[in-house]
C-alpha cells in the first residue's frame, strides 16, 4: 500500500513555502519499531520487538523482513548499519545482546550478552565504522557504558569511566535509539530522564564525562529527555516529554548553542511528547513523537505541524537526504522535501 500526503507549511516572515511529502511504505508484521539507522538514499536498516529486522536497498519502496534465529523473542531497540551488508543491533532488556552481520542479515553472531536481571541498554552511536558506544540504564547509580574498537565485533564494559553518579530513579529512554549522538573528534551526549533530566557530554570518546542539568519536563519514570542531535559542537536540541500524556507540549523541547551546558526554549514549541529529532541542514529540523511530526525551518526556534501519524523515531541518511520514520504496529514512512 502506498498513500501520499502532502502538506503545506507556510511560515511568517518567509516568503516560500516549504511542502513535505510523507508516503507510506509497506508495513511489516505487528511490531513495535524503535531502532532505525539510514545510511544513504538507498539503503536503510530498522529494528524492534519480536526480534524483528528490516532492510531496504531502494530508498523504503520495500523492505526485506528478518528475525535472526534465537533471538525471535528480543526486543531490538537501536540499530546501527554502516552499509547494505554490515550492521549491528542491540536488544535492551535482559538478556540484553549486541548482534553483528556481516552478510546482510543472512547470518547473525553474539557479539555481547548480558543476562543480569539489572542491565537495560538504552542506545548506541558510533563515530566510524569501527568505534562506537553503547549505554544504559545505571547499575548501582553508575551509567553502564559499553565501547567498541573493532566494529561491534567485540565489547568493553567501560563503565568506570562515568565517576557521575546518577540520581535516584534517573535513567536513559529506550525509545527511539536517538538519546545518544556522536561527531567527530570524540564528542558525544548522552540524554536521561525520570526523576532527574540531565545530559552527559564527553569530548574525548567516553574517557571523561561531565553532566549538565536539562531542564525540560521531568520528575516521574514516564517523563524526560528522550532525544537530542547536535548539529555541530554547540548547537543541539533536545525533545521529550511525559510519553503517557502525548498531547501536552508545556516544556516538551529545548535548545542549546554552548555545547550542551544551558539550554533555553523556542519560541514556538512542538506540539506534544516527541521522542525523536533530527537536523535536516542548519536550519530545518523535524521532530516526531506519537502525537505526530513537526518541523522547523529557523534551526528550532519555531516549530509547525505537519502530521498527526504516530512514530517513535526518525533518521536522516548519513550520506544523502532521505529521512524515515518509523513507530508502532510495523509502520514506516519516508519524508522527501520538495
Amino acid at each position: 500500500m502506498r498513500i501520499t500526503l502532502i502538506l503545506i507549511c507556510l511560515f511568517p516572515l518567509a516568503a516560500i513555502a516549504q511542502t513535505y511529502e510523507l508516503s507510506t511504505s509497506n508495513a511489516s508484521a505487528n511490531t513495535s519499531l524503535r531502532g532505525l539507522s539510514v545510511v544513504s538514499d538507498s539503503v536503510a536498516w530498522v529494528s524492534g520487538s519480536n526480534g524483528l529486522i528490516g532492510k531496504t536497498t531502494d530508498g523504503g519502496k520495500q523492505w526485506k523482513w528478518q528475525k535472526p534465529a534465537g533471538f525471535e523473542n528480543s526486543d531490538f531497540r537501536d540499530i546501527e548499519a554502516f552499509d547494505e551488508q554490515k550492521a549491528v543491533v542491540m536488544s535492551s532488556g535482559s538478556p540484553a545482546v549486541v548482534l553483528r552481520t556481516e552478510d546482510g542479515g543472512k547470518n547473525w553472531s553474539t557479539s555481547y550478552k548480558n543476562a543480569d536481571t539489572a542491565i537495560f541498554l538504552d542506545g548506541m552511536a558510533f563515530w566510524s565504522e569501527s568505534r562506537g558506544l553503547i549505554f544504559g540504564d545505571p547499575v548501582k547509580n553508575k551509567m553502564q557504558l559499553l565501547e567498541t574498537a573493532d566494529g561491534g565485533i567485540t565489547w568493553k564494559d567501560v563503565s568506570e569511566n562515568m565517576k557521575i553518579e546518577m540520581a535516584e530513579g534517573e535513567a536513559g529512554f529506550a525509545a527511539s535509539g536517538s538519546s545518544i549522538k556522536v561527531l567527530p573528534g570524540g564528542k558525544a551526549w548522552i540524554a536521561t530522564g525520570g526523576s532527574k533530566s540531565g545530559i552527559y557530554a564527553t569530548e574525548d570518546y567516553g574517557i571523561e564525562w561531565k553532566r549538565y542539568d536539562c531542564p525540560i519536563l521531568h520528575g516521574n519514570n514516564s517523563s524526560g529527555a528522550f532525544s537530542l542531535d547536535f548539529y555541530t559542537g554547540t548547537h543541539g536540541i533536545v525533545v521529550g516529554g511525559d510519553y503517557k500524556r502525548d498531547q501536552e507540549n508545556s516544556n516538551n523541547i529545548l535548545l542549546t548553542k554552548d555545547g550542551g551546558k544551558s539550554w533555553n526554549k523556542p519560541s514556538r514549541p512542538v506540539f506534544g511528547f516527541r521522542s525523536g529529532v533530527i537536523w535536516f541542514n542548519d536550519e530545518v529540523c523535524f521532530a516526531t513523537g506519537t502525537s505526530g511530526t513537526d518541523v522547523s525551518r529557523d534551526g528550532g526556534m519555531n516549530w509547525y505541524h505537519i502530521s498527526d501519524e504516530s512514530f517513535n523515531a526518525i533518521q536522516r541518511a548519513k550520506n544523502g537526504k532521505l529521512i524515515i520514520l518509523a513507530g508502532n504496529k510495523g509502520l514506516i514512512y519516508t519524508l522527501k522535501i520538495k
